[in-house]
């Protein structure tokens, strides 16, 4: 059982929501989108929302330039 996230693989974890995926993932960055699937998932959702086996995941790092 495993989900890709950016391109690389590593281990699905049941009940696991996107919350806890960044953070296990190291992805700190305050500003990230988040696809499940091409699928975008609403920031304030990121605690409600779990992960799915086999998924495809896209973190994206918002960043602002000038």
């Amino acid at each position: 059982m495993s989900i890709e996230v950016n391109g690389r693989k590593v281990d699905w974890v049941e009940n696991e929501n996107i919350k806890d995926l960044l953070k296990r993932m190291r992805y700190t960055f305050p500003l990230v989108v988040v696809k499940i699937n091409d699928k975008v998932i609403p920031r304030s959702d990121f605690s409600e929302v779990i992960v799915p086996d086999n998924s495809k995941i896209a973190v994206i790092h918002m960043i602002s330039g000038g």
